[in-house]
């Protein structure tokens, strides 16, 4: 049976526009929260889709939470459309990019941590943190494997990675128990 990967989380960016005054869009957005002193950056929350998305005075924004890229974009719309109708000069179609993915999977096996911890790229301190940390090359990827056989995957660009990432590591775990 193939492991089914879960996308957790994808971070995005983009740029709406130049020198926006986030005071203005504290006024204008539902749910937005800006506290200068605490972080430079406006946060709004959304239900649909349950995202937050940060927006910088430069014009940047994150949105961070979504579960897919297409969710991300959602969410950004839904922003520009408000943001557009209450006169702001905002960027129509920005272009949109996955700064990090987060995915999990479980490997249908309990692991030996403690084996796997002497190969190459992985971190191992059980009385800091439970899982072990195996940084991956190729894709760039860090998978945090847990005792449990759960796994985290982070650091993706693609959910193509994630799948490539657990093969990876299923295919370690195999030779493993070959030696």
């Amino acid at each position: 049976m193939e492991p089914k990967i879960n996308i957790v989380n994808v971070v995005v960016s983009t740029k709406i526009g130049d020198d926006i005054d986030l005071e203005h869009v504290a006024d204008v957005l539902d749910n937005a929260e800006y506290e200068p002193e605490q972080f430079p950056g406006l946060v709004c929350r959304l239900n649909d889709p349950r995202v937050a998305l940060l927006i910088f005075r430069s014009g940047k924004l994150n949105c961070t939470g979504a579960k897919s890229k297409e969710e991300a974009e959602i969410a950004i719309k839904k922003i520009i459309k408000q943001l557009k109708e209450a006169g702001f000069d905002i960027e129509e179609n920005p272009e949109i990019k996955v700064q990090n993915m987060v995915a999990t999977a479980e490997l249908g096996t309990e692991p030996n941590l403690d084996e796997i911890s002497a190969l190459e790229g992985t971190e191992y301190e059980p009385e800091q943190f439970p899982g072990l940390v195996y940084r991956m090359k190729d894709p760039k990827v860090v998978v945090l494997i847990f005792g449990s056989g759960k796994i985290v995957i982070t650091g993706l660009k693609r959910k193509e990675d994630a799948y490539r990432a657990l093969e990876n590591v299923l295919n370690m775990l195999k030779e493993l128990k070959e030696t």
